[in-house]
């Protein structure tokens, strides 16, 4: 079958042009679904070589989902991309940063809170210094240097270093038994949102365990790496499937995505398509459980005017738009405010930024005009990507605003904060 047949969907209306963050900044038409998907056509008659000069346009694609939302036929570019992605690397081979990250670093989580602290700990300058000194800069986009700023200076303390995996008993005694997922960039990034939704679970479960599980796969999976994104999955599915658990629920809207599209990565006779099937439909976002748990009191200190930003694999990804709305417009001691185009994508889009940091800036400086017309003071997300991304947009602007994920907000006034 041709991977690429919907490409013959697409009749060039130009919609997408619309929606794309990538078009909006930049006015090219190779940066827009329809653009792509002509590239795509080429390299699928053998018009265009797959050569190293196709590299650029097929990685600099947000993967927002955008274009498909605004397109009459929904043409799946973005898993087109995502196809045309795995099919270069099989031509092109692994880089070798893809084999250190991928193989050796995601599957053990212990040793990538190593590499984290080792980043804590040193200045930018020596971190740009050991990556051109290990020739990682042609791998890591000749934008890391400058990238190094989003992130900021990383928590020297990650989650699991002071939380090791365990169940503890939780309120309700009739809940269901949950079981804690924790992303990568929630364990090393935003420890302290991760801690304060353990505390949210322990209300809302009978019992929560924090599982020692390792990433989810989606980051090999975005650069066209199948096979190291199923060894992934095959990693947690061991784990998943041995344990009595009613609800996986995890608070980074992108790990809850690809958790439940688990079952795509495998053939239907694969032994795993049955595993994978049966846990994902347990996996819940946090976004889903939230109104369980009800809007606590009034916290003590003055109102907080909160608006929001959509992650796209919230919105999009889940269809998860109206519950934290809903959720954050019900809390006392909150005044939401909502934000003009807060589904668009902020350009974190996971690691995009390190190979596109002039592309990212100029994305994310739509987001934070938006963001300052609302005169909120908090910016709240669902994905830690996006959070440090737009921490970094509104630290450049000097705007008085923190993004703070959901959890945070939602232990107001219950935790010690």
């Amino acid at each position: 079958m041709d991977r690429f047949a919907q490409i013959d969907q697409c009749n060039r209306c130009g919609f997408c042009q619309e929606k794309c963050p990538i078009f909006r900044v930049t006015g090219h038409e190779a940066g827009v679904a329809r653009g792509r998907l002509a590239l795509l056509s080429a390299l699928r008659d053998g018009s265009l070589d797959w050569s190293d000069g196709i590299e650029e346009p097929l990685f600099a694609c947000l993967l927002c989902g955008a274009c498909t939302a605004n397109c009459f036929p929904a043409v799946p570019t973005a898993d087109m991309i995502l196809e045309a992605r795995r099919e270069y690397l099989e031509r092109s081979g692994r880089k070798p940063l893809h084999r250190l990250l991928f193989d050796h670093l995601l599957p053990y989580p212990g040793r990538l809170r190593l590499a984290a602290r080792g980043a804590a700990v040193l200045p930018d300058r020596d971190v740009s210094r050991v990556a051109r000194a290990l020739g990682l800069l042609r791998f890591l986009g000749r934008d890391f240097p400058k990238a190094l700023d989003i992130v900021g200076r990383v928590p020297a303390r990650p989650l699991r270093d002071g939380s090791a995996p365990r169940t503890f008993a939780g309120q309700d005694r009739t809940g269901p038994a949950i079981g804690y997922f924790v992303g990568c960039g929630m364990d090393l990034v935003r420890p302290e949102a991760a801690r304060e939704t353990l505390a949210l679970l322990g209300r809302l479960g009978r019992s929560v365990e924090l599982l020692p599980n390792g990433c989810c796969g989606l980051p090999a999976e975005t650069y066209g790496d199948r096979r190291a994104a199923r060894k992934l999955a095959e990693r947690n599915l061991r784990l998943l499937a041995g344990r009595s658990l009613d609800l996986i629920v995890t608070d980074c809207s992108s790990c809850a995505a690809f958790l439940k599209k688990y079952p795509r990565l495998f053939e239907a006779d694969d032994p795993w398509q049955e595993t994978a099937a049966v846990v994902s439909s347990r996996v819940r976002d946090l976004l889903e459980v939230l109104s369980r748990i009800g809007p606590g009191d009034e916290p003590q200190g003055e109102k907080w005017i909160v608006t929001y930003h959509d992650p796209c694999h919230a919105s999009r990804g889940q269809g998860l738009t109206k519950p934290p709305r809903d959720f954050l417009a019900s809390l006392p001691g909150v005044e939401y405010r909502e934000m003009e185009e807060a589904d668009w994508c902020c350009g974190g889009a996971g690691s995009y930024a390190l190979a596109h940091y002039d592309l990212a800036r100029r994305v994310l400086e739509r987001k934070i005009d938006h963001i300052e017309k609302t005169g909120a003071q908090v910016v709240a997300s669902s994905c830690p990507a996006c959070l440090v991304h737009l921490d970094y947009g509104c630290r450049m602007r000097g705007l008085p605003v923190r993004a703070v994920h959901i959890s945070r907000i939602a232990n107001r006034g219950r935790s010690s904060e």
